[in-house]
């Protein structure tokens, strides 16, 4: 299977950059899984439908699979990332 590239918006990078060395570690290692198996994470109902999630250590990555590239619209921990991306997603500034 041949890898996808990732689209990662600038405030993803941003939140990235800020992780402890270990959380980086394994949200790199997600992201390098979701380029060759985009259907790893788990599919996503209501406001996120489309939209799929993996988990990364105590934080998720919201994601889809758009035009041959992985498209991420968030990191964050479970507690909020779903409500805080929908809301996000409906006023139009997932970039």
């Amino acid at each position: 299977m041949r890898a996808r590239g990732v689209r990662l918006p600038n405030d993803v990078q941003q939140v990235i950059r800020s992780l402890h060395p270990d959380l980086k570690r394994r949200v790199r290692a997600a992201v390098d899984l979701l380029r060759f198996n985009p259907e790893t994470g788990k599919a996503l109902k209501g406001e996120l439908e489309g939209w799929r999630s993996l988990r990364a250590g105590s934080l998720r990555i919201v994601y889809r699979e758009a035009r041959k590239q992985i498209e991420v619209a968030a990191i964050g921990p479970r507690a909020s990332i779903y409500f805080e991306t929908a809301r996000r997603l409906q006023r139009g500034t997932d970039d």
